[in-house]
Formats: C-alpha cells, sequence, structure tokens
C-alpha cells in the first residue's frame, strides 16, 4: 500500500487543495484512495469522501490514545490501494508549544508514515531552502518523501526554487499547485462550505486530475508502495463482543443529514453499528415527518443558522421531535443539533427564528468563535452516555451562544484546553443530553454501548404487553 501524510508548514498554505489533488490523481490511475484527516475536522473529510468515494476517517492524537488511531487506520485501508492523510495547522502544531502532542507530526510518527511537505512560495526565492532545511532537521524521526509548492508565480519562479531546494536536500520536489478558482472551495465562519453545498462535483474532480497531470510528478509516491506498511505496528483487533451480527435484535437511530446538519465522526456510527443499531437518515429541511419506528435521535452539528428560516418553518418536524422526547426515548444532540432543540436562534442580523422547542434555551449567533478548541470532558452525573465520574476529551467550535432560557441540570464538567476555563455544561432535560461539546466516541469504549442501551431499554418498554 501507498501510504504518507500530506502536511503544511502552516494553516492557509493550501494543503488541502494538494491533499484533494493527490487523491483524485491516484483514483484516476485506478487505486482505491482511502482518506483521513487529522484533528477534529469535519469539513475537509466530506471533500475527500467526494473526491474518493469512501468515507474519510479522523485521526487525533489528543482525543484518541494510540490504540484507536492505529484502529481507525488499519480497519479503513485494509482493501485500499492508498492512504491518504491530510493534516491539520502546521506539521509540528499540536495542543502546546512545547510539546507534539495533538500534532501532524505526531500521527505521521504513530503510524510510520511519510510526510509530503506544502509550502506556500508565493514571495519566496532562495530563502524557501532555509525552510525546507529547517523542518527536514526539526524532527529526525520524520522522514519526507516529497515538497509539493503553492503559490508558484512562472515556470522561471519555479525553476528559480527547485534550484534553491535541491542545494539543501534530497527530498524530492514533487510539483506545483497553480491557483485555479475552478478547484477553490468558499470558507465561511467555521471554515469551508459543506461537500453537500457543493455544485459541479465531477467538474471539481477532473480540474483536479488535470492539475495533477499537468504539474505534479507522483513517481516518488508509487515507490512508497510496501515501504511504510512493513513498519507499522500489527492491527489492533476489536473484541469480538462488538461484531453487529451478535444482536439478534436491532435498534434505530434517527441522524438528521444534510445541508444543516453533517458534522459526524463515521467512527461513531460504525461504534453504534457494532452495538445493534441501525442508523436511520433524514433531513429536516426536506422531511416534514421523522422516520417510522425510531428508538432514539443523535442530532450532530452543522450549519442550522444558515438554513434557520426553512428549519422554523417545517413546524410538523418540530412537533414530532416534541412527541419523540415526550416518549421518553433518547436523544442526544451535539452543537448545531442542540440548537435545534432550543426555543429560538437569534442571527447576526436580529432575526429571531423559533426552533423545535424542546430545550427551554434561546441561542444568539456570534461574531466570533466562543470557546474554541480541545476540551477535557467528565461527566458529573449520569446521563445517556455513561455513568458519572466517566471521563473523555471532545472539542468545541461553533459561533454561538445560550443568551437565555430556563436553568437547566447539567452532566458534564468542562475544562478548556486553549483558556483553561472550567465550566458545567451537557444539559439534561428527560431523556434529552445536549452540548456545544463534539465527542469521538472511540475515545472512551463506554459511550456507544450506552447509548444504544438507552435505546433498548425505550424499544422493550414499546412493545411491553399491558396485563
Amino acid at each position: 500500500m501507498i501510504a504518507f501524510v500530506v502536511a503544511g508548514s502552516a494553516s492557509g498554505v493550501g494543503k488541502t487543495t494538494v491533499a484533494l489533488t493527490l487523491m483524485t490523481a491516484f483514483r484516476e490511475r485506478g487505486d482505491v484512495v482511502q482518506p483521513f484527516k487529522c484533528g477534529p475536522d469535519f469539513l475537509d473529510p466530506g471533500h475527500h469522501g467526494a473526491l474518493c468515494g469512501r468515507l474519510a476517517r479522523n485521526l487525533d492524537t489528543w482525543m484518541l490514545d494510540a490504540d484507536a488511531n492505529r484502529v481507525i487506520f488499519e480497519s479503513a485501508t485494509c482493501d485500499a490501494d492508498v492512504a491518504i492523510v491530510e493534516g491539520m495547522m502546521g506539521l509540528f502544531d499540536g495542543v502546546a508549544a512545547g510539546t507534539e502532542e495533538g500534532s501532524t507530526a505526531q500521527i505521521a510518527k504513530l503510524l510510520h508514515l511519510p510526510v509530503i511537505l506544502v509550502l506556500d512560495a508565493a514571495k519566496s526565492a532562495r530563502s524557501i531552502a532555509a525552510v525546507v532545511k529547517g523542518f527536514e532537521s526539526f524532527d529526525p524521526a520524520l522522514h519526507f518523501a516529497g515538497i509539493v509548492l503553492n503559490g508558484v508565480s512562472s515556470s522561471h519562479h519555479y525553476r528559480m526554487l527547485e534550484t534553491a531546494i535541491a542545494s539543501v536536500t534530497e527530498i524530492p520536489l514533487l510539483g506545483r499547485i497553480p491557483r485555479d478558482p475552478a478547484i477553490e472551495i468558499p470558507e465561511r465562519h467555521l471554515g469551508l462550505q459543506t461537500i453537500e453545498e457543493q455544485r459541479s462535483p465531477a467538474a471539481r474532480a477532473a480540474k483536479f486530475a488535470e492539475l495533477a497531470r499537468q504539474y505534479l510528478d507522483l513517481t516518488p509516491l508509487v515507490k512508497l508502495a510496501g515501504s511504510s506498511s512493513a513498519e507499522r505496528t500489527a492491527p489492533v483487533e476489536i473484541s469480538p463482543v462488538c461484531k453487529p451480527h451478535l444482536y439478534k435484535t436491532r435498534v434505530r437511530i434517527g441522524l438528521p443529514r444534510d445541508k444543516a446538519f453533517s458534522f459526524y465522526y463515521e467512527d461513531n456510527l460504525d461504534l453504534l453499528r457494532e452495538r445493534g443499531a441501525d442508523i436511520i437518515p433524514f433531513s429536516p429541511l426536506a422531511d416534514e415527518h421523522l422516520p417510522a419506528n425510531l428508538d432514539c435521535l443523535y442530532l450532530g452539528g452543522g450549519y442550522p443558522e444558515l438554513y434557520a428560516e426553512p428549519l422554523s418553518r417545517n413546524r410538523h418536524l418540530c412537533a414530532e421531535l416534541r412527541s419523540f422526547v415526550e416518549s421518553c426515548r433518547p436523544v442526544y444532540a451535539e452543537c448545531g443539533g442542540m440548537v435545534y432543540l432550543g426555543r429560538s436562534l437569534t442571527t447576526l442580523d436580529g432575526t429571531v427564528f423559533p426552533m423545535s422547542g424542546v430545550l427551554p434555551l434561546e441561542f444568539e449567533m456570534t461574531p466570533r468563535l466562543v470557546q474554541f478548541g480541545y476540551v477535557d470532558v467528565e461527566f458529573v452525573e449520569d446521563c445517556l452516555l455513561g455513568e458519572k465520574g466517566t471521563a473523555i476529551r471532545g472539542h468545541s467550535f461553533h459561533c454561538s451562544r445560550v443568551r437565555g432560557g430556563a436553568a437547566m441540570p447539567t452532566a458534564y464538567r468542562l475544562k478548556y484546553s486553549l483558556s483553561g476555563r472550567d465550566e458545567l455544561e451537557g444539559f439534561q432535560s428527560k431523556n434529552v443530553l445536549a452540548s456545544y461539546v463534539h465527542l469521538h466516541f472511540r475515545g472512551n469504549s463506554a459511550l456507544a454501548p450506552s447509548l444504544v442501551a438507552a435505546a433498548r431499554r425505550t424499544q422493550a418498554r414499546s412493545v411491553e404487553v399491558p396485563a
């Protein structure tokens, strides 16, 4: 298998564009390409998956331990020809300045993967060589398999950069990606637009393929086949008790998935399936009714603020959500999903949109991120996802806040990694658990079984025959 990490010298140097171009190039060769994204990102994986025809997976050495990352990587690549891991931020950037924890470099070393270094060369000449030399020598445990340049203005500029780089390193220069509006993905307050909002995906894929053919040399990467797999540790086995076929009865978990709600870790859904759950998608934008015979709801994050009007206008579905909660069936909601469960959402222009009214909370959009970053979570009360004392790590990434409403019981104690702030959160009401924090269920083996068990209990009650 060919496997490597695409990493940048910093955020914004074009590593997503390079990763997507390489994914498309290998697919055009006829390879099965498995994409990955380092860190807590829901947007890039959607674009990866659309081009590769396979669900992208997240790797994260802060939220997950080494074995969990190995499980994700080995399981996803067992039938792949190529694995391409897009990094986050700069190669060595993690949760703190003095450690590699949570960084792309740490993931590359954990999985013994070589690195493709992406550099923005728009305003560089010979100085690019110093940057390359610094990255190459900073951590001798890393292996660099190639360099790709962005922002090169001309063939002459590229030859100048090529000469400078060749004077200090033997790392092969794989080529360059010129700026092209046809492949640019528009951004907004939380990052890139979602793949669900993109038009003409086939045309974009064709353009990526054209750029790869014209500007990149894949030969050094093709030679990586088999070179990294021998160094990887043996696959970590998943316990047989988690195999789906051991469950004679299934529970049905409804999952909103459309332009408004698309922020899910695919491994969370896999773990629920392994415990006997069927994931039933629906669209709050298009469907007036919940899917039939649901035992549980899992409302992920997304961009409800962009679709506040149609979400608010769908009163039939809002009423069914309230009835679902009144029936005491479990509902777990993260970030945008929690906002949708509230009484109202006030957008930046001051417009107030009624939401589903499940929770007695009012939300408002903010002009900047609120409590951004990784979060340590401790359950201070029993809840849908586990018992009091359970610990897990997650992340917070939102431009909204609670502006009012009734006081609610809380199940979480949060400690934010960047600000150091502690607070109580994880709102509970009846059989609802809602939080701004996104959790990766592979961070604690108790979470997925606990949610499925709650669904089974309500399922059992629904089939009881009165005496």
